[in-house]
């Protein structure tokens, strides 16, 4: 079976090196490619005629190449290394070995999950709305400007901002600085916060701090807002969505290695 490990060498920082992991997948028969400035990953798996494709990045970096192996009916393979990794923990990898998670392309068991749609856009994770939103847009902005204190003046916005996002979810009004829609349910209580037990319960979860419910879950949502569009972070990434924009699940798309227990 023929396979594609992009690399993005800027997600995060430590051991192994993105030249190390390449040259440590290439023992198992995996083509490589370490990404260059400039390079669209998902452009590249979609050139490549791989029958599973593989990212080694952080979270931001997963979706663009899960969406190519979903479309094709092909495999996907996580290897964290960004500094997070949430996906990875939750699809219950070990984040601080990027090596062991190569396993997965050689004698790497399948698993089916759940994918969530943001107006069609792929997310594995979440989707933030509001306050958490706008500080990935800031702290982007700043690091694009490489200001000293981008993290500081980014957190000063999640601090300050306080007026609501002014929207509806499903027709109904709610007063709200943040909304977090989840492919699957985030734990809310220590010490799983922010876990997800599950990628497979077709379902999202949507959170809006403040509001009542602050908790709703289904397949599908519609968030609109006055202002006809808002600040967006998809898996992290930052981003603006037009509004009315729906969410939705798709149960079981995603084809995923995993290395065997």
């Amino acid at each position: 079976m023929s396979a594609l490990l992009l690399i993005n060498p800027r997600s995060g920082t430590g051991s192994p090196t993105p030249d190390e992991l390449a040259a440590e997948a290439r023992t198992i028969g995996v083509q490589t490619h370490v990404l260059r400035e400039g390079e669209d990953a998902a452009e590249l798996a979609g050139a490549s005629s791989a029958e599973v494709l593989g990212m080694a990045g952080g979270d931001g970096s997963l979706s663009p190449v899960a969406e190519v192996a979903l479309e094709r009916d092909g495999a996907f393979v996580c290897i964290p290394f960004g500094t997070r990794n949430h996906f990875a923990r939750d699809l219950g990898l070990d984040r601080d070995d990027p090596i062991e998670a190569l396993r997965a392309f050689d004698t790497g068991s399948e698993r089916r999950i759940d994918v969530g749609r943001a107006d069609g856009r792929l997310f594995l994770n979440n989707v933030s709305l509001g306050v958490y939103a706008r500080l990935v847009h800031h702290r982007e902005a700043q690091r694009r400007r490489r200001e000293a204190f981008a993290r500081i003046r980014a957190w000063a916005i999640l601090l300050t901002h306080r007026q609501p996002l002014g929207i509806t979810i499903d027709g109904d009004e709610v007063e709200t600085r943040l909304v977090l829609v989840a492919n699957n349910a985030y734990g809310l209580d220590l010490p799983s916060l922010g876990e997800r037990e599950r990628l497979d319960e077709g379902k999202l979860h949507l959170y809006s701090l403040g509001a009542d419910p602050p908790e709703r879950s289904g397949e599908r949502f519609v968030v609109d807002a006055a202002a006809g569009r808002l600040e967006a972070a998809i898996d992290g990434e930052p981003d603006v969505l037009e509004t009315p924009m729906e969410f939705w699940v798709e149960p079981g798309a995603l084809r995923v290695l995993v290395p065997q227990a």
